[in-house]
């Protein structure tokens, strides 16, 4: 029966091991928050391509554990407003950060 327990031991200590490895810390996401991230941009950028107000394919959408920043240049200020607007009430989103900017005059 030593043998059991013994091998009960490695096996538990290789699971931890494993979940430890999914874990995230300070500065690195966990598997987990990699996936959630990854269902909030595409939230937002679904309902930044069904807005008429906002031309979806100038606005770029990256999120860190429930932080969505806004970037990318558009025609004017209040689109990028609406873009931050429409971001803000998406599921999931803790916070905008909008570094949208206005295209430059040609």
């Amino acid at each position: 029966m030593l043998i059991t327990y013994r091998k009960l031991a490695v096996v538990a200590g290789l699971c931890a091991m494993l979940l430890a490895g999914c874990a995230g810390t300070a500065s690195q996401k966990s598997t987990g928050e990699h996936v959630d991230d990854a269902v909030v941009t595409t939230k937002v950028k679904t309902a930044l391509i069904q807005a008429d107000q906002v031309d979806a394919l100038d606005v770029k959408v990256d999120t860190h554990r429930g932080v969505v920043q806004l970037s990318g240049f558009v025609d004017t200020e209040a689109e990028a407003e609406q873009a931050e607007r429409i971001a803000t009430r998406v599921a999931g989103v803790k916070r905008v950060e909008n570094r949208i900017e206005l295209k430059p005059e040609q």
